[in-house]
């Protein structure tokens, strides 16, 4: 078998963040780029927070084919790159830039990741479906502007200020409104955006959580959060945040390269990092 090794023509990938050492994301495009036999290479790039047009000016001049992009740099890059994807463009942050020939284009992957993760994983379509975030931060933008884009009936958003609440939920649409933990009772989809994880985030009850629910938690360390614990004990299916990281990044290597992503070995890499690492 012929050992992969980067030569002259092989072509640049990575993510910027502070910090971002931690960052699963090479473990995963890198394993894609072996799966599909292309001759690419994902590194991750420590940035310090305002740099973020800094390193995109370096993009430009290293010539990096695609670049993700992590906290605190989402807005940053935003106001760096070229141009905007409308998605991008509402929420104000990127989370993948694009070269279109000379020109950065920024994409935000995160809220339709977390979607095709819900669609693949539990066969959970949320169209029609009431849905339930806690949190107001860039994820929970993301995560309700995606759930509103793919039909939801309902997209309630608790978070602790109320103004916060408000601007997420606009981006539902019509369908997004503020609501109270107690709401959970009646959603069938619970996501959790805050990085809560030894508790219940917001003073959730356990008792608002049950069969014919799904609920994720957004951090995939741990594994287990304490939401994850209580749902799975009220008979809910749950989820951490590995399915939305690989499907945000599955996106982000059709965009990179105009193939299908092979999710499969990208799960796979995922979760052998996460045993590596005794997660």
């Amino acid at each position: 078998m012929t050992t992969w090794r980067p030569g002259p023509s092989t072509r640049l990938a990575g993510v910027i963040g502070d910090p971002v050492r931690h960052s699963l994301s090479p473990a995963i495009h890198n394993a894609a780029f072996r799966a599909t036999g292309l001759d690419w290479v994902y590194l991750a790039f420590e940035v310090p927070a305002g740099e973020a047009a800094a390193a995109v000016a370096a993009l430009r001049a290293l010539g990096l084919d695609g670049l993700n992009v992590t906290m605190p740099h989402k807005s940053g890059v935003a106001g760096a790159v070229d141009r905007l994807s409308p998605v991008a463009a509402e929420l104000g942050a990127v989370n993948t830039v694009v070269r279109e020939g000379a020109t950065l284009v920024g994409h935000n992957t995160d809220g339709d990741g977390l979607v095709a993760s819900l669609r693949a994983e539990h066969g959970f379509d949320p169209a029609s479906r009431r849905c339930l975030v806690l949190g107001a931060g860039g994820t929970a933008r993301a995560v309700v502007r995606a759930l509103g884009a793919a039909g939801a009936a309902e997209v309630v958003v608790v978070a602790r200020r109320g103004e916060q609440a408000a601007t997420a939920a606009a981006l539902a649409g019509r369908t997004g409104r503020v609501g109270e933990v107690a709401d959970a009772e009646a959603a069938d989809l619970v996501v959790n955006t805050t990085p809560v994880a030894d508790e219940l985030p917001l003073g959730l009850e356990p008792s608002c959580l049950g069969p014919g629910q799904v609920v994720v938690d957004v951090v995939y360390q741990p594994r287990v959060t304490a939401l994850l614990l209580a749902a799975g004990g009220q008979g809910a299916a749950t989820a951490n945040g590995v399915g939305m990281l690989v499907h945000q990044a599955a996106l982000a290597f059709e965009l990179w390269t105009g193939r299908p992503a092979p999710v499969t070995q990208m799960k796979k890499a995922v979760a052998a990092e996460l045993v590596g690492r005794g997660g």
